[in-house]
């Protein structure tokens, strides 16, 4: 799909090209020669690829590692997907100030070849500790894939063109939550689950080249700012005390929280809910395909509508379908059919708030877009993680928890949503007004 128009955001002098397709040429829009809009949406997408893999790929070797690495408490095996959030979520803080002193692409490129080398440290794990120490690192390594994706688009985008460049991105994204479970099956019909992290490795490396080559450093030399404290703490007060960054960024936790409440818990349901783990993968990259549905409709609809009004629906739409669902499952009449549906649905409203979230959160940090981007995924990410472990670890054999869980944490988004918008939602696209530190 070729976007029919967008507005680039060339320099700091605030101007922007409207480009029409057909009639921009990539110079101008800031991209090297021979490299177009696609190709750019695709490394991006590449690029935030890595993080979904390394999770999900995981998802159907969590009973063979558990068995393999002495883990005697089922529910510990959740530690093997939540020790990688941890490390993504809590080392999220150092890499916009990093990118922004030096730029997106050296710190991607170092930071990925890092979590290639961790990928392999966690292939030779033989004990339950190196494992998580592993998985640790390969979080943290790869908490630059979200900053700077967020960083680099921003750098050329804004509004709603940003909101619908990212929502592509994320359409591409999505992919691999669709089909990594069932790769990490394949893989275990061929080998065991030291493999899968081979097979991450080689994946990591192989967008690192791709990047090392086609991506341009796309920070303006005008913005690029030192690595002091006082600087930073400036960048850091600026974003964390901006009314939209706050309140989006928390809601924005919220679901996210809720969706890795899911993720941690869903192998487990499948094995001991519904007594049907072969079809584990398959029902799953049917739910995950609710989320590339949304995303779809989103790069389709947010221009003209505006990311509020879109992401403020999907998120009632949300509360609405987890409620009913909710209910089905209190009076006992969940199956696997119906937790796929309707997992579906809230999957597809989930998908329509997840980016819009983000894009509205940066919509005033133009100068400022890498330390936003990353003191917004610190407080995300890693409230994300938390809050997923204490969903998944509520586990009981049922899907109580985990339905729950986005019942009542989408309701709080969408108080903190109501708080920051001062009671009013669906508003149209609000004029930024930028931050400076």
């Amino acid at each position: 799909m070729t976007p029919t128009n967008f507005i680039c955001n060339p320099g700091p002098d605030g101007t922007s090209i409207r480009a029409m397709h057909g009639t921009t040429s990539p110079e101008q829009l800031g991209l090297p020669k021979g490299l177009g809009l696609l190709e750019f949406v695709a490394i991006i997408a590449a690029i935030m690829s890595i993080n979904a893999l390394g999770v999900d790929i995981m998802l159907p070797a969590l009973s063979n590692m558990g068995r393999d690495l002495g883990i005697l408490a089922e529910n510990d095996q959740q530690w093997i997907i939540a020790a990688y959030m941890l490390g993504f979520g809590s080392t999220q803080l150092f890499y916009g100030p990093l990118s922004d002193r030096y730029g997106r692409k050296p710190v991607l490129i170092i930071t990925l070849i890092l979590f290639a080398i961790s990928a392999l440290a966690a292939a030779f794990a033989h004990d339950f500790t190196t494992i998580i120490l592993s998985r640790v690192l390969m979080g943290t390594f790869s908490a630059s894939t979200r900053v700077l994706t967020i960083s680099i688009v921003r750098d050329r985008f804004a509004g709603r063109q940003m909101a619908r460049i990212t929502s592509l991105s994320f359409m591409v994204f999505l992919t691999i939550p669709i089909f990594a479970p069932s790769i990490g099956q394949g893989i275990l019909w061929v080998s065991s689950w030291h493999a899968i992290f081979v097979f991450l490795s080689a994946f990591a490396l192989c967008v690192t080249g791709w990047l090392a080559l086609r991506l341009p450093e796309t920070l303006h030399p005008e913005y690029r700012r030192s690595i002091e404290l006082g600087v930073i703490a400036r960048g850091f007060k600026a974003t964390v005390t901006e009314r939209y960054s706050v309140g989006y960024t928390l809601a924005a936790s919220m679901m996210f929280g809720a969706l890795l409440g899911f993720i941690n818990s869903a192998q487990q349901i499948f094995e001991h809910s519904f007594h049907d783990l072969d079809r584990f993968p398959v029902i799953f990259a049917l739910i995950a395909i609710g989320m590339g549905v949304a995303a779809w409709t989103n790069s389709r609809v947010v221009e003209r509508f505006g990311p509020r009004r879109v992401s403020h629906s999907g998120l009632i739409g949300v509360i609405l379908i987890s409620g009913v669902h909710l209910c089905i499952a209190l009076a006992g009449y969940e199956n696997m059919w119906i937790f796929a549906g309707l997992q579906f649905a809230t999957m597809a409203c989930f998908g329509l708030g997840g980016s819009n979230f983000g894009a509205i959160a940066m919509e005033s940090m133009g100068e400022l877009a890498g330390t936003a981007a990353s003191a917004q995924g610190f407080c995300s990410t890693l409230l994300a993680a938390l809050i997923g472990i204490v969903v998944g670890q509520q586990f009981d054999g049922t899907v109580i928890p985990v339905v729950a869980g986005f019942f009542v944490l989408a309701i709080i988004a969408l108080l903190a949503i109501l708080i920051t918008e001062r009671g009013r939602l669906f508003r149209a696209y609000r004029r930024p007004v930028q931050v400076h530190a």
